[in-house]
């Protein structure tokens, strides 16, 4: 099969590999490092998979006790809504730990997060011909009076570290988190110029460094510094 040039072999979606279905069969959307599973099903909302809110954990980018309401409602918090259609249309969150989530129906739920959180977004999409739509967004939840960049289904938007189209960057990327949770590091945790470095590597068809535990720990002791 071959695309408009004659010379690639692209099929009707336009992309390589276009019925690569890989989304549909993978078992694990989720692996929060030094976590509880994630990735149960939940029976109510056709498979969806949720986050245990009970895993944030302590530290600068933690959010507030998901408990208190009052505190929530004085936060300006970042909605994700995923939709799943198993097949279809199918989106998770490879990291992410959301203050609030709410299921809207059997297929589409809304996850929160608090200012200075990150969250790693992954939309796929197929028709009769094959993929679609791959892409992998990561992202950091913003505070009032930041500037954002709109980002589909996250409201309002955020600060956009890493944006990747077409399956095999994707799968590149879901690689380099795998290998810094090997690392014992926890990617919510990582820091957001790590992300902004894979992104603009992979834009210059470089390969990116991989993430030093050395440097992990000199941003977990500056971000201590920050009021």
């Amino acid at each position: 099969m071959f695309g408009l040039s004659g010379t690639a072999p692209f099929g009707l979606s336009g992309t390589g590999s276009s019925d690569y279905r890989e989304p549909k069969s993978c078992a694990n959307r989720r692996n929060c490092w030094a976590c509880a599973p994630l990735n149960y099903p939940n029976k109510e909302s056709c498979g969806f998979l949720l986050t245990a809110l009970r895993l944030c954990t302590g530290g600068g980018s933690a959010p507030p006790a998901t408990g208190s309401s009052t505190c929530l409602d004085d936060l300006p918090l970042t909605h994700v809504t995923l939709v799943w259609r198993e097949g279809i249309r199918e989106e998770w969150l490879r990291f992410g730990k959301p203050v609030d989530e709410r299921i809207v129906d059997r297929r589409t739920r809304i996850e929160s997060y608090a200012p200075g959180q990150l969250f790693a977004l992954v939309r796929w999409a197929a028709n009769d011909h094959g993929t679609v739509r791959s892409t992998l967004d990561i992202v950091r939840a913003v505070g009032r009076n930041e500037a954002y960049t709109t980002v589909p289904q996250i409201d309002p938007g955020g600060e956009l570290l890493l944006s990747v189209r077409g399956w095999t960057r994707v799968r590149r990327v879901l690689a380099l988190i795998d290998a810094v949770e090997a690392a014992a590091t926890d990617p919510c945790e990582a820091a957001p110029d790590y992300w902004r470095h894979v992104h603009n590597r992979l834009a210059a068809g470089l390969p990116p460094r991989a993430h030093a535990p050395g440097r992990h720990r000199a941003w977990l002791r500056r971000r201590k510094l920050w009021p």
